[in-house]
């Protein structure tokens, strides 16, 4: 185009319209879509990609052209704020985005030249500015990031039109963020190379182009590409480059991988000799030096320093101290072959030093690193940040970042199958990131891409903008939303709850790790450790939670048809049913077995289930590759990567039926974990019930031989009540056992301290009794936590009071651990008192209380769950204080090292669990005070065992009297 005669086009005058209606597509006319010439080759691409998702809602393609002379009517015009054609509109509100880093904004100018009725501008600070501004107005009509991804299909609509409103875009909240794509081998890798991109056979420019699109239409800017044996190097096909360049996508390189070399792919022992720089320095070095040549003039991030070829330590060092100075020689060298070859100067080259592993202790042993390179600080791959700056980190002038895992392949298991990270625990570790200064670099580890769906949404927006994030309430509202603009209000809300449902089961196991297995080195699966005989059946309760969820998505696929059929099967069915399945396959077989022990005809049931659970999956699995989306997703989805001991076929017990008896009864609380009857006082019973608690337990009953058998109770105290009294049980599955629930009218209940009923069952020719044990204990006129059979149970957010004293506080974190909200210690200004005695933290740190009231004397022991998180720094561990009644202040520190079993187990069941004695304590109130001492402890439950404490897993529910109006 001639922008010489754009002066002869514009009025004397242009008006800006504030607030205003913008018609794409009417029944009179469409929109055109003008880029700039002068500007990069992505305004082209994304102008034309908004053209297609104008066409993909309304079937009419806007005219893409440069020419502005030969086009009439409404216009959308894009291009950088520094260009001819945004430069000529003679705006000066285009001027509030010079020197802004990816900014962007959208303004209608009315009649900005004689041809065009009206101009909806999208002016960026620079080409990927530009961009975001283009995918926000897709956004904006109807189509989603994930519209090729997922297949999340935009609402068809004859007409198209839009309300816009002057709108300037501030910069991103964090300046480099993008994705790592990792352990490819099991989709993303075979899916490019035998399903979208057989001509190049492996994950390519055609791949890539897509990943990029995506990157751009989350407003993330920054590739770490696939680097497995199994994919070739990033740079090994030209086109790779050309893409990242097309799309201003910055390329960077995996923490093991310096100089944006992929070691796997392109350093061969064999002719290069072993990856040493002790003994191999020219080699390497000329390796580094060819990548360096080749990507001067490409839009790259550096990974500096050293590890071995693939994720391991680097060679030929003996120790830490040997380690520090070399690293720190390495870097100089990497950062002269930079100086050398690239037009800048070394000092505002982007580049990264990511502390991971071993790298972080080289670092804490006192690497110097220069002050321009950002320090990438990584989770522990299971989500747990390993720390964060200190007051001096935070004034280098690199700053800093984090890389922070989704998906993982390693010890002590993989999670490389479904989408299984609580977006809880993602905002509440990536903002106290943010908060702490590490906002320069965020990459997110996301595997195949598929199915990390939302959780690479959720992390890029707050990359984005964080600000909304800072509220933890805010992280469902945000899955509600991306619910909602998927599949609409009708059906956002359930789907929003049976996600938030799915990420908290996961969250207290995730499904890769329900086979209690381990992996480097793999180990057999054995029984979970989940509670069927007390707590109401703790694995039951599991069972039934999945059961629910499996039966709102079944119901959903069946009413959420057309548009959204597709893509509620990728981003909710598919993960939702699997993650069901894989409970069921272990719990079921873990009920065939303990019930087995118990001769129950039940057992070949469960076993049955957990066989059906196993083979659901694999057929479910079948369907996504074969005939989702018509087999465009076929290789993509793995469900046994690495083919771990978990995901085979379950391995199911011998059962055997010796028992000559025809029935018999279980009851709740007096099973073993053998699955052997405790018998109390000669006799079968139940626990304790008391007139506080008020308790329900279960009475199974059920067939030891497959015979036809009626069965009753009889209740010898008008007072106890049965959800039934008689039945019929056969050898059918299903029918041969039945549950009864037993509970307290105490209303009826005569007004003595203790007394008892009995229950006599009588089936056949056979009596079973089962004594119901009754306390009445003393009315408490004030709320507190209470015991029940010898322990109580606290959640740590529930607390009686609050005394706040700085530097450190308590705060209340929704969403988050097993109880649903955590208690978190909060810096609020900065600790300047050196040591930590227990006069220093009665006097001067924060703390809560919890009252409770205990029946029993005894010596308590307090077992405290918190996350297993990790110091905020290295000044700091990870320390709580705790006292009863004002007494001796007893020190907690969950602090791990390395990769400790406690670790392992701790970030297995995202728990880190504590059991500390206190003195002895009579009956009656008393109070737990719990202090804080190191900010980033995040507090879940507390339970404090008298005695009668039995093991569980999950949660126990609260022991509480709320009374209205009493504190």
């Amino acid at each position: 185009m001639r922008f010489a005669m754009l002066s002869a086009l514009l009025f004397a005058t242009v008006q800006v319209v504030s607030a205003q209606k913008f018609d794409i597509v009417t029944a009179s006319g469409k929109v055109s879509i003008v880029y700039t010439t002068d500007g990069k080759k992505l305004d082209s691409i994304t102008a034309n990609l908004l053209a297609n998702d104008i066409e993909a809602i309304t079937g009419i393609r806007p005219v893409v052209t440069t020419n502005i002379e030969k086009i009439t009517g409404n216009v959308i015009i894009i291009g950088a704020v520094n260009s001819r054609l945004i430069q000529s509109l003679n705006q000066r509100y285009f001027s509030q985005l010079e020197g802004k880093w990816e900014s962007y904004s959208h303004k209608l100018v009315k009649r900005p030249f004689k041809n065009i009725t009206l101009a909806l501008v999208v002016a960026g600070s620079d080409a990927r500015g530009t961009a975001y501004g283009v995918f926000s107005l897709s956004e904006k009509i109807g189509v989603s990031p994930w519209y090729w991804w997922a297949d999340v299909h935009p609402q068809k609509r004859k007409q198209l039109s839009i309300d816009i409103v002057p709108f300037i875009a501030n910069s991103p909240s964090v300046k480099y963020r993008g994705i790592f794509i990792n352990d490819e081998d099991w989709g993303l890798q075979p899916w490019a190379a035998k399903t979208f991109e057989p001509e190049t056979g492996d994950i390519g420019p055609k791949t890539y182009a897509k990943v990029f699109e995506l990157l751009l239409r989350l407003k993330a800017n920054l590739i770490w590409p696939a680097m497995h044996p199994s994919t070739k190097a990033f740079f090994h096909y030209p086109g790779n480059v050309t893409a990242a360049h097309d799309y201003q996508i910055v390329i960077g390189s995996s923490h093991a991988e310096p100089m944006l070399r992929n070691n796997v792919g392109e350093w061969d022992e064999k002719t290069m000799g072993h990856f040493n720089y002790l003994t191999n320095r020219e080699r390497i070095y000329k390796y580094w030096e060819e990548r360096v040549k080749e990507s001067s003039d490409v839009n790259a991030i550096y990974t500096m320093g050293m590890r071995g070829v693939h994720d391991g330590q680097m060679e030929g060092i003996k120790n830490l101290k040997e380690a520090v100075p070399i690293v720190e020689w390495i870097i100089g060298e990497e950062r002269d072959l930079l100086s050398r070859y690239s037009k800048k100067e070394v000092t505002v080259i982007p580049q990264v030093l990511t502390l991971y592993k071993e790298v972080l202790e080289i670092y804490d042993n006192g690497l110097k690193v220069p002050d321009d390179i950002t320090l990438v600080w990584p989770d522990d791959n299971y989500g747990y940040i390993h720390r964060l700056n200190n007051e001096n980190e935070n004034a280098r002038k690199g700053g800093s970042g984090v890389y922070y895992h989704a998906s993982y392949w390693g010890r002590p298991h993989d999670y490389l199958w479904l989408s299984s990270t609580h977006p809880s625990l993602i905002r509440e570790e990536m903002m106290k990131a943010y908060e702490n200064g590490s906002d320069n670099l965020w990459v997110l580890n996301v595997g195949d891409i598929k199915p990390l769906e939302y959780n690479i949404q959720m992390f890029m927006n707050m990359a984005y903008n964080a600000v909304p994030f800072k509220e933890s309430r805010y992280t469902k509202q945000h899955l509600l939303r991306w619910s909602a603009n998927i599949f609409g209000q009708e059906w956002g809300q359930k789907i929003q709850s049976i996600l938030w449902d799915y990420y908290q089961l996961a969250f207290q196991r995730k499904p890769e790790f329900m086979g209690w297995s381990q992996t480097e080195p793999e180990t057999k699966t054995t029984y979970t450790d989940f509670n069927h005989f007390y707590y109401g059946d703790e694995a039951q309760k599991r069972l039934d939670r999945y059961n629910l969820l499996e039966a709102a998505v079944k119901k959903l696929r069946w009413q959420i048809t057309g548009k959204n059929a597709e893509a509620f099967y990728q981003l909710v069915y598919y993960p939702v049913t699997c993650a069901a399945w894989m409970n069921k396959k272990f719990l079921h077989r873990d009920k065939a077995y303990f019930y087995g022990k118990q001769n129950r005809l039940s057992a070949h049931d469960h076993a049955k289930l957990s066989k059906a659970a196993y083979d659901s999956i694999v057929k479910e699995t079948a369907f996504f590759n074969t005939q989702l989306a018509g087999g465009k997703w076929k290789h993509m989805m793995l469900m046994n990567p690495r083919n771990l001991a978990v995901y085979r076929e379950p391995v199911l017990p011998d059962i055997k039926n010796t028992n000559d008896n025809v029935w018999d009864i279980a009851p709740e609380g007096y099973v073993t974990r053998d699955s052997s009857l405790l018998i109390a006082n000669g006799s079968l019973s139940l626990p304790l019930f008391d007139n506080l608690n008020k308790q329900q337990y279960f009475i199974d009953i059920y067939l030891q031989k497959s015979e036809p058998l009626q069965w009753k109770i009889h209740a010898s105290q008008k007072w106890i009540r049965l959800s039934k009294t008689h039945g019929m049980l056969s050898g059918d599955a299903g029918n041969n056992q039945q549950r009864i629930w037993v509970s307290v009218d105490w209303s009826s209940v005569p007004q003595k301290e203790s007394l008892s009923g009995n229950l006599t069952f009588t089936a056949g020719n056979k009596k079973r009794v089962m004594r119901v044990p009754v306390k009445n204990f003393p009315r408490i006129e004030y709320n507190v936590f209470i015991e029940q059979n010898g322990f109580v149970s606290i959640h740590a957010s529930n607390f009686s009071r609050q005394t706040n004293k700085s530097p450190c506080q308590w705060k209340t974190i929704n969403g988050l651990g097993y109880t649903g909200n955590v208690l978190e210690a909060l810096l609020v200004r900065p600790n300047t008192r050196s040591g930590v005695t227990e006069d220093s933290i009665k006097h001067f740190c924060s703390y809560v209380e919890y009252d409770f009231y205990s029946f029993t004397s005894a010596k308590p022991v307090v077992n405290l769950f918190a996350l297993p998180s990790h110091p905020v720094n290295n000044k700091y561990r990870v320390r709580y204080a705790i006292s009863i009644d004002d007494g001796p202040i007893k020190m907690v520190d969950i602090k791990t090292t390395g990769r400790s079993e406690e670790w392992k187990q701790n970030v297995l069941r995202n728990r880190a669990e504590r059991k500390i004695e206190m003195p002895y304590l009579y009956f009656g109130k008393h109070t737990l005070k719990i202090y804080t001492v190191d900010p980033g402890v995040m507090l879940d439950e507390i339970r404090i065992d008298l005695g009668g404490l039995k093991e569980a897993y999950g949660t126990i529910g609260e022991t509480k009297i709320n009374l209205p109006g009493k504190d």
